[in-house]
């Protein structure tokens, strides 16, 4: 996968930007899901099944990782960001340094979870990076994600790509993904979301 100079850039900085920032987003974020995010947690597990196999990238404090496994459900842990790691290791909690941008996904697994975080991939590295996860799903394995509605880029610490809804699922769809539920809802500081359920066909 050829990986720009820019977006490398630009991903190292928001990186970055969370190392220094993840105490405090763990003391601003949910430590259990809201009821809409728990129905689409559900949802995920119901496809991976009972036991299944679920990666989670960009699993920050790991709160949805624990409601997860309260469900049965065998969950790898993993971030970009140390610090994140580093705090979910001192609730006891196992997660792995893993970029999604650059390295390698493993798998086959049952199930990809990405909340809040493929917002951080540059536009030009996203059809890759959804051909990767889809590459990472066994067959029928399903892949949940949530996207900021919208359009354009900010740049700054925190680099934020914006996707319309019909923009982002045609992406997974070219990603050899079926589109099976995307919901809408508005979060913290009125952000507008679209948060997609996709699977890989048998």
């Amino acid at each position: 996968m050829s990986v720009s100079a820019e977006a490398l850039a630009k991903s190292r900085q928001t990186i970055s930007s969370y190392e220094d920032y993840a105490e405090q987003y763990d003391a601003i974020v949910r430590h259990v899901p809201n009821p809409r995010e728990q129905a689409a947690l559900r949802r995920l597990v119901a496809i991976a099944g009972t036991g299944g196999r679920i990666l989670e990238v960009g699993s920050g404090a790991g709160y949805d990782a624990d409601f997860l496994e309260t469900l049965g459900a065998k969950v790898r842990r993993t971030d970009a960001t140390k610090r994140f790691l580093e705090l979910q290791a001192a609730r006891g909690k196992h997660g792995e340094l893993l970029d999604l941008i650059t390295d390698d996904l493993g798998g086959p697994y049952d199930a990809v979870l990405a909340l809040c975080v493929l917002i951080h991939v540059p536009r030009d590295q996203t059809d890759q990076v959804l051909a990767k996860i889809a590459g990472s799903l066994r067959p029928g394995g399903a892949f949940l994600v949530s996207m900021r509605n919208g359009d354009g880029e900010t740049g700054g610490e925190y680099h934020t790509v914006y996707w319309r809804r019909d923009d982002f699922a045609a992406r997974i769809e070219s990603a050899g993904l079926v589109l099976i539920r995307d919901d809408f809802n508005i979060g913290r500081n009125n952000e507008e979301w679209n948060t997609f359920l996709a699977v890989r066909p048998s």
